[in-house]
């Protein structure tokens, strides 16, 4: 195994010393690629982008895998929950496999997921939150997973967003909003991605425009600019409201030769 799927095959070790998990590696030449999506906040539109590049990929003829590790604010039917995001995901995949599979966690109350656990009495399961994904490792041809919030959003009492991608190795992309503020939301996700631990690879940036057109924002106009002024990761796409990428991006490259 060369130096850099050594690497990669590092990350993919669940860490024992902090952790408690039994650790498991998850060699190169037997793990799909895959991206991790991340948002600057919450409502940024992170399953909607996540969802339009799985369905691109299964459309190219690719086995996808989605995978939220945990979900809050979820809805609460005949005491079972439902997450639509979860659905929304799978949908978009072509279905595959067991629906539960894609959000093993799931909490009713909209908050972070540690403190919606709280309220439920429960805790969020910090092994399955990892051991969640080899399910879909085993069966896909590329892996998505959809984290919660930013990269700093928690997770667990001691673990954010940005352990789990970190441990998962799959380049990021990080999925923003076409608004106001949104320079500064970015450059800050950027800067928490490359001071984490040694650093988390950042693919590239979604500009999505999840505000309707009827809403006044003259910062729309610039905002992509000035992102790639700013900002070392390029802007791979924009979405339109409620419509797809502006332009073609080959996303299975993407993972492919961005992984580390």
């Amino acid at each position: 195994m060369d130096q850099q799927a050594t690497g990669r095959a590092i990350r993919l070790v669940r860490i024992i010393d902090r952790r408690h998990v039994d650790v498991t590696l998850w060699h190169m030449n037997t793990s799909p690629p895959g991206l991790f999506i991340v948002g600057t906040d919450t409502g940024v539109g992170k399953t909607y982008v996540t969802a339009q590049i799985a369905r691109q990929l299964q459309q190219a003829g690719k086995r996808v895998g989605v995978y939220k590790p945990v979900a809050s604010g979820c809805l609460q039917e005949k005491g079972q929950f439902r997450s639509p995001d979860a659905e929304c995901l799978w949908q978009a995949a072509g279905k595959p496999a067991d629906l539960q599979a894609v959000c093993p966690q799931q909490f009713h109350a909209p908050l972070a997921p540690p403190e919606a656990a709280r309220a439920e009495g429960r805790a969020v399961d910090e092994k399955l939150l990892r051991t969640g994904l080899e399910h879909w490792l085993k069966c896909s041809d590329i892996v998505l997973v959809e984290g919660v919030g930013g990269l700093m959003s928690p997770l667990t009492e001691e673990e954010f967003v940005a352990d789990l991608a970190y441990d998962f190795g799959f380049p990021v992309v990080v999925v923003v909003p076409n608004q106001l503020g949104v320079i500064n939301q970015t450059l800050q996700t950027l800067i928490a991605a490359v001071t984490f631990r040694d650093g988390i690879p950042v693919a590239g940036i979604i500009l999505n425009n999840c505000q309707s057109p009827e809403i006044t924002d003259t910062s729309r106009e610039t905002n992509r600019q000035a992102i790639s002024r700013h900002a070392v990761p390029p802007v791979l796409a924009e979405v339109s409201w409620q419509g797809c990428f502006d332009v073609p991006v080959d996303w299975w490259a993407i993972a492919t030769s961005t992984a580390v």
